[in-house]
């Protein structure tokens, strides 16, 4: 489907791939990966065609669509939310808008209404009766309620309206699908809802990702970006990983076998070389030395462009047991509360995950906990000799202005020797002339790091993180983590990556509209507790009853798990026989309507305001025929597992 063929790009005087070769095939899902600066976006302009290369080609057939994320968010100001959506399929919008115009006049030609009939029969064609359906569907996976489908563009923040420029990609079901970064604003929920959306998505699909949860979910095959090549590798992340380390230890044992065998070789070479009698063999040994190098050199190691910071947060000295408590907070914005009466408490050394939907006052809390906001009511006091650090979301409240990164730093320890200071950014990966830089001339990552150095450099037995891994790579990240679960000390913080959530988090704090629930376990407890996902919960544990004899006779299933399942399985049945109804009676309707608007006098000789009625009346039904059949269709799948 797509490709490319000696392919070469600079950034500057960067080389970030040379003569690169590949192809990527229809259904197959890739994981664009490497560290950040390797030319990844870079990548996903060239396909999309906003970029062209310094040399070589990139082929996509003329029929093929390419749907990519637009990143103009401000385009739709004024248009309704489910109409920008909409407009992901030109050919339907057009019509529709066309539709609507007709309708809009007083009275219709014959020529009107032979246009209203191939207009009518183009909607079909695109399924555009149960577009508004599958439009919603989308936006309500990603976040967005229904209620607000119909307010204009302009209502929405930054990151809600590129949810929207989402969903109208991902409406435009394009053949294939290019993806940037696309959960950089979706909270925990949605990337779950998208995860399983693009898993059974039935194109191609490039996906850049720092989330490798994501991506191990999401991907048949990755693309690695690194020593200025491109090579594909089958399977997910972590395959991907597994894979790329063999190969490298592979190429490592063949350069070192080669180099042995050259250096025997040279020893023979300079001990007899003056000899007449072996000057013929030590020419023939020559010889092999010459090829042998020549394989060594295709087989060189190039450095990689992976770099892994080395990271380590040193507690300052121990606080109290209980390192916080917060009683009854509440935040308002104009007409918004953000937060409802916020009431817990930490303990010395838990390390603690706020979790909720976008918008629900996590960052909010965190601000007002670092006293860089002030809550409206309420009252939260820290514990004794607690000393905090801080990451914000927002990097460039703290990080500006042409001050280099060795004055700013040295600016959170005045007293701190150079040198020291120096091996700290070193330690996140700023050495040499770098530390001279300006610090705001630092791409997202770079500005992520120097936070990470400060926090460093500061003195602290609480850590606390506003979407920390949102701008770092995978190398960085996994430093981060690593470091942070060997910390002795308290961290709170809020993640959308659950790779990170997953492996750092022993407590679960969920906001809601309403309140707190807390969790006193891992994230992946979290998810069976919370019960987001009954139907994988309860599918697994049969996979463990079938593999494990043990377990199948049932004993050690909880009776209140199994009340749980059938209650569910209940209401299943319930929701098929309900749905079933509603599509025969509304499938009927429809047909009445569908004979009398084929009769050939039906545009000539009904009025122009009984035509919009049925019209939009037929459009109705036939919304809320899609809306049933697939409440049918996601009911009797759900029962079918259970009857698995």
């Amino acid at each position: 489907m797509i490709n490319a063929a000696n392919l070469t790009m600079r950034f500057g005087g960067k080389i970030l791939f040379r003569n690169a070769n590949f192809q990527l095939n229809p259904g197959e899902h890739y994981g664009l990966v490497g560290a950040n600066g390797t030319g990844k976006s870079t990548l996903i302009f060239l396909l999309i065609g906003e970029q062209t290369p310094d040399s070589g080609t990139i082929s996509i057939p003329s029929q093929v669509s390419v749907g990519s994320l637009k990143q103009n968010q401000f385009l739709y100001e004024q248009v309704p939310i489910l109409d920008t959506v909409l407009m992901g399929k030109p050919a339907l919008w057009k019509a529709l808008e066309e539709k609507q115009q007709l309708l809009d006049l007083s009275d219709f030609s014959e020529e009107q209404c032979l246009q209203l009939d191939r207009l009518e029969k183009a909607i079909a064609h695109h399924n555009g009766y149960a577009a508004p359906s599958q439009a919603g569907k989308l936006l309500e996976g990603l976040g967005i309620p229904t209620k607000f489908h119909s307010h204009p563009m302009r209502t929405l923040s930054g990151g809600y309206k590129l949810r929207v420029l989402l969903a109208q990609v991902l409406f435009s079901q394009p053949d294939i699908l290019l993806l940037d970064e696309p959960t950089n604003h979706l909270d925990i929920f949605s990337i779950r809802w998208l995860e399983t959306y693009l898993a059974n998505f039935p194109g191609a699909l490039v996906i850049s990702s720092h989330d490798r949860t994501f991506l191990n979910s999401v991907c048949t095959h990755t693309i690695d970006l690194d020593r200025e090549t491109i090579t594909i590798y089958k399977g997910n992340y972590d395959a991907f990983e597994e894979a790329k380390a063999f190969e490298q230890e592979q190429k490592a044992a063949l350069l070192m076998k080669q180099d042995k065998k050259r250096t025997d070789l040279q020893s023979f070479i300079d001990r007899f070389r003056a000899k007449a009698s072996k000057a013929r063999q030590a020419q023939s040994k020559m010889r092999l030395v010459e090829k042998l190098e020549e394989e060594m050199d295709s087989l060189d190691i190039q450095p990689s462009s992976r770099r892994y910071p080395h990271l380590r947060f040193d507690l300052f000295r121990q606080s109290g047991n209980t390192v916080l408590k917060t009683q009854n907070i509440k935040k308002t914005y104009g007409d918004k509360q953000v937060l409802h009466g916020v009431s817990f408490e930490i303990e010395k050394g838990e390390k603690v995950a706020f979790v909720g939907a976008n918008g629900i006052g996590k960052s909010t809390l965190l601000e007002i906990l670092n006293r860089s906001v002030h809550a409206d009511e309420g009252s939260f006091d820290w514990g004794y000799n607690v000393h905090i650090a801080y990451f914000p979301q927002d990097h460039r409240r703290e990080v500006n202005g042409s001050i280099t990164l060795l004055d700013w730093l040295s600016k959170h320890d005045p007293q701190m020797p150079e040198q020291s200071l120096r091996e700290i950014l070193g330690r996140t990966l700023f050495s040499g002339d770098d530390v001279h830089k300006p610090v705001d001339v630092l791409s997202g990552g770079e500005t992520a790091r120097l936070i990470l150095a400060k926090m460093m450099v500061l003195k602290h037995n609480v850590l606390i993180f506003d979407e920390p891994t949102n701008h770092l790579d995978m190398e960085a990240t996994e430093a981060l983590l690593e470091a942070l679960q060997e910390y002795p000390g308290t961290i709170l913080f809020v993640s959308h990556n659950r790779h990170f959530v997953s492996h750092l988090a022993e407590r679960i704090i969920e906001m809601t509209t309403e309140d707190l629930k807390d969790y006193q376990c891992s994230y992946d407890e979290y998810v069976e507790k919370r019960e987001l996902d009954l139907l994988t919960f309860s599918s697994k544990q049969r996979t463990k009853n079938d593999n494990n004899p043990s377990l199948a006779d049932g004993g050690k299933i909880r009776y209140e798990d199994q009340k749980k399942i059938q209650k569910l399985r209940s209401q299943l049945e319930k929701k098929i026989a309900q749905a079933e109804k509603q599509c025969h009676q509304i499938e009927k309707e429809i047909r009445e309507i569908d004979e009398r608007m084929a009769s050939s006098t039906f545009y000539t000789l009904t009025s122009r305001e009984e035509v919009n009625r049925i019209v939009s009346l037929k459009t109705d039904l036939e919304r809320k025929l899609e809306h049933a059949f697939l409440e049918w269709e996601n009911a009797s799948n759900a029962f079918i597992q259970f009857n698995q």
